[in-house]
């Protein structure tokens, strides 16, 4: 049931899944499919989805595992529209969601015991010149204003067991920092894919799996270009990104 003139309810690629959204608020995008997809997980066991939103990543982790998954997002509304989707889509038994703060959590979460942590953060430094959208809502999901990278991979270390895994995507420009920070906190970068809008493109998307107490040992898989000429997705992205 939708309840307000904002809210309306999409299908996820592959159409086994529904997700609420409100045009007022931030979305989900290809990004958080395509990190769903990404991450390696176990068929059971436990999943913590850190800045999750409107739940996206977590409905799409559900078709590949039977994990108990947690999502934790800051902003009550997106919490509250995840929390739709999950009972839209009856998966109340696996997903469940924290509104709080990933920089505050404290009982909420099961501290160095989850199997996988993943995360499609906030991308962008708050400067003097660009950080703060009009919309509050919009800002806390796309600059780092509730939490910082550095915040995001040291809770993770944090969050997942010896030998697990943590996953996100970032902005390719960024990757310095990421690996940088990933060696400080104890997870070692073991795979890394970068994702092109088309040939001929410099990557926009990188997404990263690392694994805590890992050993050395990086594997670049294959990139994905996104468009052909125009909009039209290629046969290879297409086949990836709408598979269910």
């Amino acid at each position: 049931m939708v309840d307000n003139k904002y809210e309306r309810i999409d299908y996820m690629p592959g159409k086994r899944r529904y997700i609420y959204q409100r045009s007022d608020v931030f979305s989900f995008s290809m990004d958080a499919v395509l990190l769903a997809k990404f991450v390696t997980l176990p068929s059971k066991g436990k999943v913590i989805d850190l800045c999750a939103g409107n739940g996206a990543v977590p409905l799409m982790m559900s078709l590949r595992t039977n994990a108990e998954i947690l999502g934790v997002e800051i902003q009550e509304p997106l919490c509250e529209l995840a929390n739709k989707s999950i009972q839209y889509n009856e998966l109340e038994e696996q997903i469940r969601m924290v509104n709080q703060d990933i920089t505050l959590l404290n009982s909420e979460v099961s501290w160095g015991k989850y199997d996988v942590v993943t995360c499609n953060p906030p991308y962008f430094p708050v400067t003097a010149e660009k950080g703060k959208n009009e919309n509050m809502r919009v800002s806390l999901a796309r600059h780092e204003i509730a939490c910082s990278l550095e915040d995001i991979i040291r809770i993770a270390s944090r969050l997942v067991k010896s030998y697990g895994k943590f996953a996100m995507v970032h902005r390719p420009e960024r990757i310095v920092d990421i690996v940088s920070l990933m060696r400080m906190y104890k997870v070692e970068p073991k795979r890394i894919q970068y994702v092109h809008p088309k040939a001929g493109k410099e990557a926009n998307m990188v997404f990263i799996e690392g694994v805590r107490d890992g050993r050395q040992g990086l594997k670049t898989l294959a990139p994905f270009f996104v468009y052909e000429d125009g909009q039209r997705y290629t046969k290879e992205f297409q086949d990836h990104y709408e598979r269910s």
